[in-house]
């Protein structure tokens, strides 16, 4: 019978990809996974990944690097209650995976001893995204290469004062399967890429940068002359503007928020306040919190790992279970945390799909996927003109955050000053400081413009990167404390 369904085809190649080549079947996965249960563990799960990468770049019209790797190999972990025992090997074969197997029974017979290993195995549904293609096949090497130069040639056009351009292009082909102790067994494939540029621009022999890009879970073919046009010009405006800001000035004030990345400010200070993890260690400013008011009325923060090829979507998390968009805050009240099993399982709460890790080689724990603020009834241009003094924060560069408890300091990249209602000259240094849960108190008005971003995000947490997206509408914020050059 040939498989229809869109993840059993998945799971098909996944096997193709990940078991058959090395003599590896079902059987064996059920026989790995016993073997561990000698010592009575809660629960145990094989996840096997092959990853595919690549990465050009290009300054001044010559490719200064083009990068290619391949990875592959196993992860085997055992739960006894919150402790963890994992192993895992770059090697797939019988004898690596019991190897493995055997490195994670050193845990104490602690566990429940309650769950049995499944005899079976069952396909887990999941959902279809994103294409399950390989994107670094969609263009070859000479065409990725005239990628760049079109997009540095368009950046270069927009104006004299541009004196350097630099070009990225990136993609990834990843094929992972999941095999659990429960009997599931479920795969995705995932493709992704990304472009990015950054602009050097010179006047009376000042220089600035300005800096754009986008991506998702698509082919090449996703960056068509419009869309490249559209990051040459974001880049070249934040560099021109730049070149005619002022110092910023600093103190108490309102700020304005734009729309889509400086969400990034949300999801820093107070998404990862939001993760299972944190809270039930009792380390985030949300702990126990769970029907309380966290922040302003009409501010309602969702994630959302079911956005159709975005970034930071998946058709599963990575223990297996289908992603969802999960609402954390609803009209100011907490209504709910990010979960993966073992947390979810020690919480008594719910499995959010959550679980995610940079590679087989890393510990699943839980992360955000895109983590955005629901927007509001306010017009962005009624919101500017409400405000007599302030700053509007267009768009945001590096920052520190302290993910526990929030605390936070984001520089904005694209700033300006408002002085009664209107959006008036550039400002360069402008700092937020603060912390995320006083933050969404602050929140005065809420636009009706919601964007995500251009598909450009990372995260870091405990040494792992994962890629996430980010959004938000315009929003007015109170009495933020502004860190200025002037």
């Amino acid at each position: 019978m040939t498989p229809f369904e869109p993840n059993l085809k998945t799971l098909a190649v996944a096997r193709d990809v990940l078991l058959t080549p090395f003599g590896l079947d079902e059987s064996v996965l059920i026989k790995t996974l016993g073997s561990m249960f000698t010592h009575r563990v809660d629960y145990a799960d094989l996840y096997f990944q092959f990853t595919k990468s690549e990465g050009w770049s290009l300054e001044e019209g010559i490719v200064k690097t083009g990068s290619f790797s391949i990875d592959q190999g196993v992860g085997v972990r055992a739960v006894s209650g919150d402790k963890t025992a994992f192993s895992y090997s770059d090697e797939i074969s019988e004898r690596a995976l019991f190897e493995a197997a055997q490195a994670t029974r050193t845990i104490a017979r602690q566990g429940a001893g309650k769950i049995k290993v499944a005899s079976a195995i069952q396909h887990a549904g999941g959902r279809s995204l994103y294409l399950p293609h390989d994107p670094l096949t969609s263009l070859d090497a000479t065409e990725k290469v005239k990628l760049l130069e079109k997009i540095e040639r368009i950046a270069r056009a927009k104006d004299p004062r541009v004196v350097q351009v630099m070009a990225g292009l990136a993609g990834e082909y990843d094929v992972v399967l999941v095999v659990r102790s429960d009997g599931v067994l479920a795969a995705d494939i995932r493709p992704l890429v990304r472009v990015s540029i950054t602009v050097i621009a010179e006047q009376n022999g000042r220089r600035e940068m300005g800096s754009s890009g986008g991506g998702g879970r698509y082919s090449y073919a996703y960056f068509d002359d419009e869309l490249l046009e559209k990051y040459a010009s974001e880049a070249v405006a934040s560099a021109l503007v730049n070149l005619d800001s002022r110092p910023a000035p600093a103190g108490p004030m309102t700020v304005v928020l734009g729309p889509g990345w400086p969400g990034v400010l949300l999801h820093e200070a107070i998404g990862h306040g939001l993760e299972g993890d944190f809270n039930r260690k009792g380390s985030s400013a949300f702990s126990g919190r769970i029907g309380e008011r966290v922040a302003a009325k009409g501010v309602t923060v969702v994630d959302d790992g079911t956005i159709a090829d975005r970034r930071g979507s998946l058709n599963i998390d990575d223990e297996g279970n289908p992603t969802q968009c999960t609402t954390l805050i609803e009209d100011g009240i907490l209504k709910g945390y990010i979960q993966d099993t073992m947390n979810a399982r020690l919480m008594k709460m719910p499995v959010t799909g959550n679980a995610r890790r940079e590679s087989f080689a890393h510990l699943p724990m839980p992360r955000m996927t895109n983590t955005y603020m629901l927007g509001g009834d306010k017009d962005p241009a009624e919101i500017l003109a409400s405000v007599k003094n302030g700053l509007y924060a267009v768009n945001f560069g590096g920052g520190q955050v302290d993910i526990t408890n929030g605390k936070f300091v984001f520089s904005a990249s694209e700033a300006y000053m408002i002085e009664n209602g209107k959006v008036t000259y550039p400002v360069k240094g402008a700092t937020l400081i603060g912390n995320g849960p006083d933050v969404l108190n602050r929140v005065s008005m809420i636009g009706n413009d919601m964007r995500l971003d251009s598909g450009v995000g990372v995260c870091g947490k405990e040494g792992q990167s994962v890629p996430v997206g980010v959004g938000q509408p315009t929003l007015r914020i109170d009495g933020v404390t502004v860190g200025g050059t002037a």
